[in-house]
Formats: C-alpha cells, structure tokens, sequence
C-alpha cells in the first residue's frame, strides 16, 4: 500500500473485527491511519490499540451507520483529515425471512445499510479524492449478489447493486486516479459468520481467512471494478450462467447445509 496515494488516513466502516480489523491492521504496517466504525466497542477499541501499536494512528466512532445521524457524525470527526482511502465493509445481512411475509422495516433496515449508507460515504470521500486525483474506495460485495436465495433475496439483491455500482464508479473516477474495487467475498471465518452459527466445517467448504481476503483486497485495489476472493472466480461465473432456475435450486440446497437447515 502506497502512503502517498491512499494515504494518510483511511476510513473503515465496519472496521473493528474480522476482514476490517485486518484491513486496519495491514494499514497500519503500511504507515496509513486509520478511522474506525462500528458498532461494538470492544472489538473497536482492541483494533484501534492495534493499530497504534503498530505505529499508526486511530480515530474511532462507535454508531451504527442505520442511525439518521451517522453521516453528520463522520464528516464531523473526519473533516480535518486526508482520507485516502474508503473500505466500505459494513454490509453483513442483519435479517433472513421470506420475503412476502417479513417485517418491512427490517427488509428496509438491510436496504438503507448496504445502499444508502454505502452511497452516501462514497458520495462524501470520492469527490474529495476527485479533487486530489489520487485514492481508493473499496467495497466488500458478497457472492450472494450472483444469484437470488431464498429469505435473503433482498440481501442477494442489494449485493448485486453493489457490484454494479461498483463497475459504474470504477469508470467515472478511473481518469482522475481514484480507484475502485469491489471485492467480492465467499465463506469467510469472521466473528459474524461464527456467531450466526454457520457449518464452517462442511466437508469440501472452501472457507477463507480474513486476513488473506484483506491482504488480496489491498493488493488488488489498482486492478478494479471487480476481484472475487478466495479464489472464487469459477463459482461466480456458474452463478451467472444460463439458464438458471436449476443453478438457483442447487445454490439453494447448498445454503441450507451450510445453516444447518
């Protein structure tokens, strides 16, 4: 990671454990600061003392990005500093049901974190890094956004936004040096994963580590729109391919393993 372009100070919203806490970390050994969003502030505080002992600075900002507030708060702790950098990572699923018989606010609730959020803090940093023609924006897409599932369709499909997004941004801002990745994330050993209770140990489950996906985001921010991670490539174009009602089916039953269903 070079200082001088994605420095000195990066923002990192949902930065206090799993993949961000090691995207802060691997920033910090770079030599560039870091700002920390989350929610719980346990892990939030462990990861900033990480980060300064890694030599670094660390600001942090316990909130959740739902609240009508948020946004006010991070341009307000931000505002003095050089953000180079924007890691969106904050778009776990917060609800599972089906559709037609969910609660709306909380359908709305994983809209408003992985879409509005999400555009407005890329909204805010990249016109400043438009400005200074240098930065990056890295957003955390899941492979749920290459194919519906049943009682996550909206999260499937608000993933697959983000992907598209992502191609679209890429293109604007690739003339003024900022660039754009979204990195694409599979089964992932993060805290969230774990406390969700998912069958991490399936036999032929290709499970990957925070730590590397961090280190093969960063690696490969220059080289957007788009990186699958963990070596996921094949899986995703599958997904993509037609026709689908039978690779939709057969995604469906792999989930269900994987929950415990």
């Amino acid at each position: 990671m070079d200082r001088s372009t994605y420095g000195p100070w990066a923002v990192i919203a949902g930065g206090s454990e799993g993949v961000g806490e090691s995207f802060a970390r691997r920033l910090a050994d770079a030599g560039i600061n870091s700002v920390l969003i989350a929610r719980k502030p346990e892990p939030l505080r462990a990861t900033a003392e990480a980060v300064r002992a890694a030599g670094a600075e660390a600001r942090t900002l316990e909130l959740d990005l739902l609240d009508p507030a948020a946004l006010d708060e991070i341009h307000a702790a931000t505002d003095d500093l050089e953000v180079g950098l924007l890691i969106f990572n904050a778009g776990a699923n917060t609800y599972g049901h089906e559709f037609v018989t969910g609660d709306p606010d909380r359908t709305r609730e994983v809209i408003d974190l992985n879409i509005t959020a999400q555009l407005a803090l890329a909204r805010h940093f990249g016109e400043a890094m438009k400005n200074r023609r240098r930065g990056g924006i890295l957003l955390v897409g899941s492979m749920a956004g290459f194919m519906g599932q049943a009682e996550i369709s909206v999260y499937s499909a608000v993933k697959a936004f983000g992907r598209v997004f992502a191609e679209g941004l890429w293109l604007e801002l690739r003339e003024f040096d900022v660039h754009v990745l979204e990195l694409v994330l599979g089964v992932t050993r993060t805290p969230a994963m774990q406390r969700a209770g998912l069958r991490l140990d399936l036999p032929g489950l290709d499970v990957a580590e925070p730590d590397d996906v961090a280190r093969e985001g960063l690696e490969h921010l220059a080289d957007g729109p788009v990186r699958i991670a963990g070596g996921n490539e094949r899986a995703a174009r599958k997904r993509n391919e037609f026709p689908r009602a039978d690779r939709i089916l057969a995604a469906h039953e792999a989930t269900r393993r994987l929950i415990g269903g």
